[in-house]
């Protein structure tokens, strides 16, 4: 499941900056929360794709595999910044991903990046890129 595959066709035009971002990716983790804590009782697996870029952001998807009960695994990509705007930028010259990103909005939500350490309580699996 793709946040931005939600975010897009709820809220895609009301998003205009990072912080209606952060209010509306909040409202969509209220919504969905029952409902994916319902899956992952049914013994279903998940794989969420949703930012994880603080430990904030971390901390909502730890809680789901709590509450549930259940075990999870945080994948890391460890990419240098230069080859994520690389890749960003072919995304966006796509045009199949609902948003595009410029170098400037990266360089503002890379900003606040921290990277994922053990005392969260994830099991990570980081992949060098």
């Amino acid at each position: 499941m793709a946040e931005d595959e939600w975010l897009s066709p709820l809220f895609g035009a009301e998003m205009k900056t990072l912080r209606d971002y952060v209010t509306y990716s909040q409202r969509l983790k209220t919504v969905l929360q029952p409902h994916l804590l319902s899956l992952l009782a049914a013994d279903m697996t998940l794989v969420l794709d949703f930012p994880a870029n603080t430990p904030e952001q971390r901390l909502w998807l730890h809680g789901l595999s709590e509450q549930a009960g259940c075990s999870h695994t945080l994948h890391f990509l460890d990419t240098p910044p230069e080859e994520c705007k690389a890749r960003l930028q072919i995304r966006n010259a796509s045009g199949e991903h609902p948003f595009a990103v410029t170098d400037a909005q990266f360089d503002q939500i890379a900003a606040h990046f921290q990277r994922p350490v053990e005392d969260e309580g994830f099991n990570i699996k980081t992949y060098k890129q």
